[in-house]
């Protein structure tokens, strides 16, 4: 089985230590700094578009990606319940395709860190830039070597809920930096029965200095690279990282901010 079949069912209930608001309004706050406050924005790897939904509730006219079926059908359930007019598109980010431009993209819940060779992030990276109005961002976070290969290591980690219960076993090769997790799902049946499934997930742990100069050369410029959400500047410790790149080359008077933060 894939990734994100049976877990779509229940990953909002597994992500309830997530604090997709706080994101939100992280994302929001940046955006209105480089000068964007409304139009259309693309969530690239949206998932159940929880973060979809509340850049919406801000006003932003939303464009979801993702390449999971299931994952996109809760996040129409979602839409049908705002009633936001959210167009989803069910496609590989390495592929996307937008009917024209957008002002900025944003990448949430390391969604980037699934793509396992340099070739797919940097021809990502380049879509995103050509997708992007002159001058437009990327707000994007990607979890870190260090947690991959320091936290979660080969751990194990298993939770029992009333919703299901599931077993999330990790195994980081150092070499490859690929973190492989296997994950096992028990989940309830209208009979009372619990039903067992198995999902392989696969991310790679890709260093700061690497992610900075594939931005550049996808034609993007890093404005920050940041502690996850905040404004602080990275450690050797953060576990995940947001960083803020800006589309450069289609018109360069379009250009207004200037960098700021480390991109070590």
């Amino acid at each position: 089985m894939g990734s994100y079949e049976d877990f779509a069912l229940v990953y909002d209930i597994f992500q309830d230590n997530v604090d997709y608001e706080a994101w939100a309004c992280y994302i929001r706050k940046k955006l209105k700094k480089y000068g964007i406050e409304d139009g259309l924005v693309l969530d690239l790897g949206c998932g159940t578009g929880t973060m979809t939904e509340l850049l919406a509730d801000y006003g932003f006219d939303m464009i979801g990606v993702d390449m999971s079926e299931e994952m996109l059908l809760a996040a129409s359930e979602k839409r049908a319940r705002s009633g936001h007019n959210i167009l989803y598109l069910m496609q590989d980010m390495t592929e996307f395709e937008l009917y024209g431009t957008v002002r900025a993209v944003v990448s949430v819940c390391d969604s980037l860190n699934y793509l396992l060779e340099e070739e797919e992030l940097l021809e990502t990276f380049r879509l995103v830039n050509n997708y992007l109005d002159p001058g437009g961002i990327f707000i994007f976070d990607m979890n870190t070597v260090h947690k991959y290969r320091d936290v979660l290591g080969s751990t194990t980690i298993a939770e029992n809920r009333e919703e299901g219960s599931f077993i999330w076993e990790n195994d980081y090769d150092g070499e490859s930096m690929v973190n492989e997790y296997d994950l096992t799902l028990f989940l309830p049946r209208p009979d009372g029965l619990f039903e067992k499934s198995e999902e392989i997930h696969l991310q790679r742990a890709y260093p700061r200095d690497t992610v900075c100069r594939l931005l550049c050369e996808s034609g993007m410029r890093v404005l920050e690279v940041r502690e996850a959400y905040t404004d602080a500047e990275p450690g050797e410790d953060s576990e995940r990282i947001t960083i803020i790149a800006q589309e450069h080359g289609k018109d360069s008077s379009a250009l207004s901010a200037e960098p700021s933060g480390g991109i070590q």
